[in-house]
């Protein structure tokens, strides 16, 4: 008997590492009845991605918080015998948050867990996660602004996800970037992870926050987004009431996860805290992930939190040679050039290579960064504003750009995989009801240099050490805010108009 649940086990296992197959329509072998009592289950980041992980999902009554573990290449049906971690269970609002945090993981290795309440053996269905291996090569998915405000719509923002995840089934981990729901109700969450639970429970993600994941009441005395993930690898200090922010090296790469709810300006402590992070590692590729978007061709592109920002992180963006910005926000598909200053890098070499099978055009050590809005898994679109966008910009920093709704209303979804020192960025666009997909833009990067992290001292990040320095900082942007507006903008609407 044992022989053939191990072979039933491992035809899951392959699937499970094949493809989106095996959270759809199959099911790995297990020895006691699921509770219905556990939901909202999600796998994130842990401060070191190759030996950890944190867990996270949500219950309707206190109980006991327990993630049973064990290699998947030993699982035989049981979890007689596997690694049992504990951790909290706090209320928030109405339900019941259960955090732990796994630690002393295999790099390189698939995991099949459990969670729920060991007490009284409650226990979740089956998931999957697999750590860092730590070596050059990996791919990840990336989607925006899923923000759904009814069930329908989150099915359809989940269909094309499933069809990232067939494209892309060896991704190690996935992120979405801000805007996961779009009035912050546990209703809305409930869908979100009910949906997305193919992903969430068998993929680890990197969440960034987004300004509809806390609603105007609630994100200033609720910690919403932290209640609905694992966010632990991030400082005490890094959690707000509106959002986080946090970093992780994965690969060759040093990924920071920007919280851009705060606003007016970002706190000095924050920016404080992302040249620390960008100067102290000499990880090959820095890649930014936020929520609200440098460069847009959407409705935000003059709102004053969008100029501020704007303002203020391009110069330290710049500063750090930051290689890829990945956002959201805007509801439109947009990649700039190679840019630096706010400028158009002109001078960039290319050269033409194979990467896995397919003739590839590199850009060659270019300076600057290139930015992307890898337009929105969800049905919420939004019209390019061509108008107000050839007022801010010189348009040739502008790659590629549409919306949605040109392109017949599919959602979007992207993926970056890096060999060594050569980065791939794709984005495809799918049918929300049949899944069919189509390549709308490619863009590859090749870097023949190693990182090399910066003498420069560490700067403050505690608050009480920032207060002066915020304080002027927030003056300082809102005046030279006003003053673009009145004197930069406003002047080249009126002349564009005539």
């Amino acid at each position: 008997m044992k022989k053939i649940i191990a072979v039933v086990l491992s035809l899951c296992i392959i699937f499970c590492c094949a493809g989106f197959s095996f959270a759809a329509d199959e099911e790995i072998v297990k020895d006691y009845e699921v509770s219905d009592k556990i939901r909202n289950v999600s796998i994130t980041m842990g401060e070191d991605p190759t030996t950890q992980r944190g867990v996270c999902w949500h219950t309707d009554e206190e109980s006991a918080t327990a993630v049973q573990f064990v290699i998947a290449d030993k699982y035989e049906g049981t979890f007689e015998g596997a690694k049992t971690f504990r951790g909290s269970c706090e209320s928030f609002k109405e339900i019941y948050v259960h955090k732990v945090t796994l630690t002393a993981l295999k790099p390189g290795t698939e995991y099949v867990y459990r969670v729920g309440d060991d007490v009284n053996n409650e226990w979740s269905e089956i998931g999957t996660f697999r750590t860092d291996d730590g070596d050059e090569n990996f791919k990840f998915i990336a989607i925006a602004d899923v923000q759904a405000g009814n069930e329908e719509n989150f099915q359809k923002a989940s269909n094309v996800m499933k069809t990232a995840y067939e494209t892309m089934p060896d991704a190690e981990f996935y992120t979405s970037l801000g805007d996961y729901v779009n009035d912050c109700t546990q209703e809305e969450w409930d869908w979100f992870f009910d949906k997305f639970n193919f992903a969430n429970s068998n993929l680890t993600i990197a969440p960034v926050a987004g300004n509809h994941d806390g609603n105007i009441t609630n994100k200033v005395n609720h910690y919403w987004f932290d209640s609905m993930f694992n966010l632990d690898a991030a400082p005490d200090e890094c959690i707000r009431a509106e959002g986080v922010y946090y970093a992780f090296d994965y690969g060759n790469a040093h990924i920071v996860v920007l919280n851009t709810n705060d606003m007016y300006p970002m706190t000095v402590q924050q920016t404080n805290w992302l040249k620390n992070e960008m100067n102290s590692s000499d990880a090959q590729w820095k890649i930014v992930l936020m929520h609200r978007a440098f460069y847009s061709a959407g409705k935000n592109l003059i709102k004053p939190d969008t100029i501020i920002m704007r303002e203020q992180l391009l110069p330290i963006f710049d500063e750090l040679d930051i290689d890829l910005v990945m956002a959201g926000h805007d509801h439109v598909y947009m990649r700039t050039n190679q840019v630096k200053g706010d400028k158009l890098v002109e001078d960039v070499t290319y050269v033409t290579e194979m990467f896995n099978g397919v003739e590839t055009t590199f850009a060659v050590d270019p300076d600057g960064a290139c930015h992307i809005l890898p337009g929105t898994a969800g049905t919420k679109t939004y019209s390019i504003n061509d108008y107000v966008f050839d007022c801010v910009f010189d348009s040739n920093i502008v790659a590629e750009c549409f919306s949605q709704r040109d392109i017949g209303d599919r959602g979007i979804f992207s993926t970056v995989e890096i060999q060594g020192g050569r980065l791939v960025y794709n984005a495809y666009a799918v049918d929300y009801e049949t899944g069919e997909k189509e390549l709308v833009d490619t863009y590859a990067i090749k870097k023949t240099t190693e990182g090399q992290a910066s003498d420069k001292p560490m700067l403050p990040t505690d608050p009480a050490t920032t207060g002066v320095a915020q304080t002027f900082n927030f003056i300082y942007r809102f005046a030279k805010m006003f003053f673009d507006y009145l004197f930069v903008i406003i002047p080249k609407l009126i002349i564009n108009a005539i």
